[in-house]
């Protein structure tokens, strides 16, 4: 998959320096993926929850922290719309 919105996540990661290798690790096992649905992100992430218009939250270092993308399957893209902790994400619509 291509990750568009990278610049989110290095400006999170500059503020948030204990989630930088998690946040590595999710960057490079995405662009491994080729994901056609849902499913495909479940079976690799099993915490992952899912919203309307193909948008996926990943939990980030047990939860403290969460990561919400879009996914255009058709188009192998995943779109970063927003990063944040849990506390912020709790405040956030989505």
């Amino acid at each position: 998959m291509k990750i568009v919105g990278l610049p989110i996540l290095e400006a999170y990661k500059k503020k948030h320096a204990d989630v930088r290798g998690q946040l590595d690790a999710w960057q490079v096992d995405v662009e491994r993926q080729n994901w056609s649905a849902s499913h495909d992100i479940k079976q690799r992430y099993a915490s992952a929850d899912f919203l309307s218009d193909n948008r996926v939250i990943f939990n980030i270092k047990g939860n403290k922290h969460r990561l919400v993308v879009q996914v255009r399957y058709q188009y192998g893209l995943v779109i970063v719309q927003w990063v944040g902790t849990h506390a912020e994400y709790s405040k956030k619509k989505f």
